[in-house]
């Protein structure tokens, strides 16, 4: 009996020690996580833009900036002089449609409406439309990682849709840690991750397109025209040109679109 014990006691003792250093490798070895770093600006150019045109979609590609604007009645596809602000084709839809968010695949400009789960194709240069889907979410915002459309529906998840037939084929939740972030609004590809407008705020959140995960936040206050308590006139429209490293935004309305460099201010914990 008393071996039986002591040999018990030893199992129980060898069971503790192996254990506690199981506990201590999967602390010293778990995934560690990554900083959110915060973001303020700097102003390089100040360009005009059109005070009659609540934005929704922005895409900056071969010199000219494609804009789609929202509001029933008033919902345009537009081509923009860059230095200008100076429509140099538009067409307007229907007035059913609240156009939103765009992005542009090969020869092809894919445009989102807001609440009638449509979406139309348009020759990129002539501006005719080509064909239409659907959708069973809103439609708030489009980008294209070269592989994938990148829709938002303004809740929490990006979705992933297929190019050519338009079936989702994957979402993620976007997030800051343990929170949920909501109300994603205009989005834009930029170098393998997502910049997205967050509505009724003066913030874009940078978003890992695979895990969801926040990796930093852009703080836009004071951008001049930037005043949130003015209705709906807010930041929403980020474009970027990929051959220069040059990241413009705006807003619904705003009277000017802006060039701005990120300056990184601090990092801290996901």
């Amino acid at each position: 009996m008393q071996k039986s014990l002591i040999l018990a006691l030893a199992i129980i003792g060898v069971a503790i020690i192996l254990g506690a250093s199981l506990l201590v490798y999967l602390n010293e070895n778990k995934p560690q996580a990554r900083p959110v770093t915060q973001y303020t600006y700097r102003v390089v150019n100040t360009y005009p833009h059109d005070t009659n045109a609540f934005t929704e979609g922005l895409v900056y590609s071969d010199g000219y900036l494609y804009e789609s604007t929202g509001l029933n009645g008033a919902s345009t596809l537009r081509l923009v002089n860059l230095t200008t602000g100076i429509v140099l084709k538009q067409i307007q839809l229907p007035s059913q449609y609240f156009g939103e968010g765009i992005t542009i695949v090969n020869n092809s400009i894919i445009q989102l409406t807001w609440q009638s789960h449509i979406g139309f194709v348009y020759d990129k240069n002539s501006f005719d439309q080509l064909s239409n889907f659907t959708y069973s979410t809103e439609g708030w915002s489009l980008t294209y990682n070269g592989k994938q459309l990148i829709m938002d529906d303004g809740t929490d998840n990006l979705y992933f849709l297929n190019p050519t037939t338009f079936q989702r084929i994957g979402q993620v939740q976007v997030h800051d840690g343990n929170k949920l972030i909501v109300n994603i609004n205009e989005l834009e590809y930029i170098n393998g991750d997502v910049y997205a407008n967050i509505w009724m705020t003066n913030t874009i959140a940078i978003i890992n397109p695979q895990t969801g995960q926040v990796k930093g936040w852009i703080d836009l206050t004071g951008l001049p025209g930037a005043p949130i308590s003015n209705g709906d006139n807010v930041l929403n429209g980020i474009a970027y040109d990929q051959s220069s490293d040059k990241l413009f935004v705006t807003g619904k309305d705003w009277p000017n679109l802006y060039q701005i460099d990120l300056i990184p201010e601090t990092s801290s914990p996901a």
